[in-house]
């Protein structure tokens, strides 16, 4: 069982016994399913975080509602892919790290915590500079003076963990809904228009080859391999279960609020790209590329209390998410390798790529690109991984993979990995007939 658990007489110990009371049966309906939730809402914050804000809001800008069904595709991926993850936890007991540093040889275990920890920290530098990104645009303060104080505030905010997995959950789903409330309220401001929002939705089409790089970008930047290993490492004991019976209730709730959380989150994605395509795209500012562009070109076209709006949520999303990202390497850490190291020790590794970056005068925006080229080279590893575990008898037993859900998820495997490796090459500015 985690050590998250253990705690007697806490928010948390007292969300486990409403959980045992909801598995016999003793609660109905809503009681029964918010001791469940949680987990999801956690990992959801990855499908909101600075980087999906800046590619959402070039597709956009650039080509109105046409790349909303690339959002929604990337988004059933990430439910699918969440949810293979949340079921390795539940069913084993163990996180998929746990899994891989047992069974695989040592040399092949250090090089995907590697991996692993190089993704995590690039997730982290796209999440605090966002973040940091978002108060100096508030406050007009230097960048730089920006990521001591979003430092703090993270390290601040991770202390929370100390409390038992409940009140983390509670304070992240607290920022999930403030960026997703800032959404609703853009979309009040700035109605999209809804029959073109269907149609974006429900049919494929990539205008040029600036869309296709943009399409891959959406994927790349949603699916993220430290979400796939942090939600195994969430569910892990989270709820304990005595047979077969319950485990299949605790799924079936833990797929509900996968469903719910990242249904959510792509629900907020599509508000970023609507917002981004009723503002710039229809007002003719297919230029706006740039987070700090969007801030500035807010304020004449809807006002100031639009564009804080906008900063709110971007805070919201740095903050949440470079906590989140932290407890991701936390984790990936103690489960490959068996060795931990203290908070603070971790937040100021992770800390330091930002401030290199700006030190050496990289832009923000430039940084994310940066970081999701990272991602892409390390995001196969875990999926490939989780597909593979979770259609293993011997270690899922009753709840090994259907072919179905194998081969959906072999098929969105093959497409994400197929779609990065094409970021990659693009990236390093390999010339591909038909692609700018």
């Amino acid at each position: 069982m985690s050590d998250w658990t253990q705690r007697k007489g806490s928010w948390t110990e007292r969300t486990v016994l409403a959980g045992r009371e909801a598995i016999e049966g003793r609660r109905s309906g809503m009681k029964a399913f918010l001791p469940f939730a949680g987990p999801a809402v956690i990992a959801s914050i990855a499908y909101m975080d600075p980087g999906n804000f800046a590619t959402n809001i070039e597709a956009g800008a650039k080509f109105g509602y046409q790349l909303l069904w690339v959002v929604l595709l990337a988004n059933l991926t990430a439910m699918l892919f969440q949810s293979l993850s949340a079921k390795l936890g539940i069913v084993t007991g163990k996180s998929l790290a746990q899994h891989c540093g047992e069974r695989l040889p040592k040399p092949a275990v250090y090089a995907m915590w590697i991996m692993s920890e190089i993704a995590a920290m690039a997730t982290d530098l796209a999440e605090f500079l966002g973040a940091a990104l978002g108060l100096a645009l508030l406050t007009g303060w230097p960048l730089m003076t920006c990521l001591v104080i979003t430092g703090v505030i993270t390290y601040a905010l991770l202390m929370v963990q100390g409390l038992g997995f409940r009140p983390m959950e509670v304070l992240i789903g607290i920022f999930v809904l403030l960026i997703g409330g800032c959404y609703i309220v853009e979309v009040i401001i700035a109605p999209p228009q809804w029959s073109a929002v269907i149609s974006g939705l429900f049919t494929p089409h990539l205008p040029d080859a600036r869309a296709v790089t943009l399409a891959v970008g959406i994927i790349g930047a949603t699916v993220m391999p430290h979400a796939i290993y942090l939600h195994s490492t969430l569910t892990q004991g989270r709820m304990p279960c005595n047979n077969d019976g319950e485990t299949r209730k605790v799924l079936r709730w833990s797929n509900r609020e996968v469903m719910i959380a990242l249904g959510f989150a792509g629900l907020v994605n599509m508000a970023m790209v609507s917002m981004a395509a009723t503002v710039f795209y229809l007002n003719g500012r297919g230029d706006v590329a740039e987070i700090e562009t969007a801030y500035q070109t807010l304020i004449p076209l809807l006002g100031g209390a639009a564009a804080f709006i906008f900063i709110l949520s971007l805070l919201a999303s740095g903050f949440s998410s470079s906590v989140v990202g932290t407890m991701a390497g936390q984790s990936i850490m103690q489960d490959f390798v068996k060795f931990r190291i203290p908070l603070w020790l971790r937040r100021l590794i992770t800390m330091a790529p930002a401030f290199v970056v700006v030190a050496m005068g990289v832009t923000a925006t430039e940084a994310l690109v940066m970081s999701q080229v990272v991602l892409s080279l390390v995001l196969p590893v875990p999926m490939i991984a989780l597909i593979i575990l979770t259609s293993k008898r011997n270690i899922m037993g009753a709840f090994t993979n259907s072919r179905t859900t194998t081969v959906l998820a072999s098929a969105a495997a093959l497409v994400v990995c197929g779609l990065n490796i094409l970021l990659l090459v693009l990236a390093a500015g390999v010339e591909i007939p038909g692609l700018d």
